[in-house]
């Protein structure tokens, strides 16, 4: 294995996802370690913490912090969810984890289940992941019969049974209250916090919920060590992470890489921007976090501190280049229009303001801007931001807030020109 392959430890073998060739690197030696030697659940829980693991779905909050708040004392069902929803715009990580390593996500889920003290998995995937979903139900039967999961795990007294299901691909499913109220039967809201999933959860007990690639990492951090995992990234910034490239680069594709690695080393690994343009712009994280200038991201690095000093976020690790040729009225344009779609309606705010911005934008666009439709869309995107009940608000506001920071020029030129002063300049 490469010294800082992760998640793709099994890519370079044939067929990756099968459970022989996933013993073949060591795969389910940590769970059988920790049941036969019956290690304490605070010990491994200790391990988590202190190898920095960040949630790797967007949010980036300490997973060993996170499996804390699930007490193991209360004497009643507590619930594990993997959230392999992926609905972010230039994310397709978990996919290829779910796909060629399915297994290291099952040991990952019966180790974390072992910490947290519950009998009962769920594994919650986006309504369009049909293959991989069939590739997860047959990995799943193997480990049944191995006698990974079910009654009495591999005569350890330990219990854990997991059960895949399938969204209906709406994007809101991702934020991890809508995703339980989806596997609860319900429409896809996400609820008022407090109460926060550790208290009441799916079926109104305690639960945890952790990305796919957050899960997948943990036995390969047990394995080599909590400081090896640590080492790989910065401070407070452990580990490889998959970063999904796309947009105007030659190889795009889902690289791992360490945490802390400058961006302009993995731009230059998915082969430069195209047709020996220039860079223009980066969303670092997927489509609704804030867009950065390319001259920016050269100078920056690939982790949560490093994203968040240069004004953006890690997020998914869904990085979108764009090129000099691009049109940053059309890139919003084609943004909001997506989240204005996805809305799930709950909220005024985003049900309406997702709306507003939208046309307006695509009014700007058409050459049919006005004087004062700049401050408008400014003032509508403050209006969503922070009064929504989960983050759906902010993934509207950000682009266009930043879109408006860094290159206004452009959306000016559109509304005194009626037109596009990229397309303007070609000419």
């Amino acid at each position: 294995m490469q010294h800082n392959i992760v998640c793709f430890r099994t890519r370079h073998l044939d067929q990756p996802w099968s459970l022989e060739n996933y013993r073949s690197v060591g795969g389910y030696k940590q769970l059988e370690r920790i049941l036969n030697d019956k290690i304490p659940p605070e010990h491994i829980l200790e391990r988590i913490k202190q190898s920095a693991l960040r949630g790797r779905g967007g949010a980036g909050f300490p997973t060993g912090l996170k499996w804390s708040f699930l007490s193991r004392g209360k004497p009643i069902q507590k619930y594990l969810i993997c959230n392999s929803d992926e609905g972010e715009p230039g994310t397709c990580k978990d996919h290829d984890i779910l796909m060629l390593n399915p297994h290291q996500l099952i040991e990952g889920m019966i180790i974390a289940a072992y910490v947290l003290g519950t009998t009962v998995g769920y594994h919650y995937l986006r309504g369009e992941f049909w293959h991989a979903f069939q590739r997860c139900e047959q990995a799943i039967k193997e480990a049944y019969q191995e006698g990974y999961l079910g009654k009495n795990i591999l005569g350890s007294g330990v219990d854990f049974d997991l059960y895949n299901t399938l969204g209906a691909g709406a994007y809101i499913c991702g934020e991890e209250t809508a995703l339980i109220e989806s596997i609860e039967g319900k429409r896809g809201w996400p609820r008022f916090k407090p109460p926060f999933p550790a208290n009441y959860g799916l079926y109104g007990l305690p639960t945890t919920i952790n990305n796919t690639e957050t899960l997948a990492s943990v036995p390969v951090i047990l394995q080599h060590g909590a400081k090896w995992f640590a080492h790989l990234g910065g401070k407070e910034n452990g580990g490889s992470k998959i970063f999904s490239i796309s947009g105007h680069v030659n190889q795009p594709g889902n690289y791992e890489i360490p945490l802390g690695t400058p961006f302009s080393e993995l731009l230059n690994i998915a082969g430069g921007v195209w047709k020996n343009a220039r860079i223009k712009a980066v969303i670092p994280g997927g489509s609704s976090m804030p867009v950065l200038p390319g001259e920016v991201m050269k100078r920056t690095r690939l982790d949560y501190d490093s994203l968040s000093k240069a004004g953006s976020m890690l997020g998914t690790g869904a990085i979108i280049v764009m090129d000099e040729h691009t049109c940053m009225v059309n890139a919003l344009a084609c943004i909001t229009e997506f989240y204005y779609e996805e809305s799930c309606g709950q909220c005024t705010p985003c049900r309406e303001g997702s709306g507003w911005v939208t046309r307006l934008i695509k009014r700007i666009e058409a050459g049919q801007g006005k004087p004062g439709d700049l401050d408008c869309l400014e003032q509508i995107a403050k209006g969503i931001e922070g009064r929504t009940i989960c983050a759906f608000g902010e993934a509207i506001a950000w682009p266009v807030r930043s879109f408006l920071k860094h290159f206004r020029a452009e959306f000016e030129y559109h509304i005194e020109h009626g037109c596009c002063q990229v397309a303007a300049r070609v000419r």
